[in-house]
């Protein structure tokens, strides 16, 4: 499994985003991060992510309406929501409208790789699905 495609991270806890780009960065791990759902479609708009991580409680377009965006795009990338302030209507709405998987914060970052790479893995398979 290629590891070096891309994950973007879309959060607007900056704490939370230095704190995982020292994880992402110690592994190798090719990533970008965002501050909000406005910049994630924005660099999804401009490169390919296998993997998207992202919070749910944001200002503007909150992380389950911007999946909702983000699953419009040809092929979409797997979504693995990581909160801090989930209720279990937003971890079954999120499932429901094809969030990959869901993290409570404090998450374990191993754990949270182990979840990444399930992801990558549905991702490809489904393109090799698609040719």
């Amino acid at each position: 499994m290629d590891i070096q495609k891309k994950i973007l991270v879309v959060d607007d806890e900056p704490e939370y985003l230095e704190l995982i780009g020292k994880f992402f960065q110690k592994r190798g791990l090719g990533f970008e991060i965002a501050g909000g759902c406005p910049e994630g479609l924005d660099w999804l708009s401009r490169a390919d992510f296998d993997v998207v991580v992202m919070d749910v409680a944001m200002p503007g377009l909150d992380g389950l309406q911007c999946m909702l965006e983000m699953k419009k795009l040809q092929p979409p990338p797997e979504i693995v929501i990581v909160t801090g302030h989930s209720s279990l209507d937003h971890t079954i709405r999120g499932i429901k409208d094809g969030a990959f998987d869901f993290c409570l914060k404090p998450v374990d970052f191993d754990y949270l790789l182990e979840v990444i790479l399930l992801a990558k893995k549905k991702y490809n398979e489904s393109l090799l699905a698609q040719k």
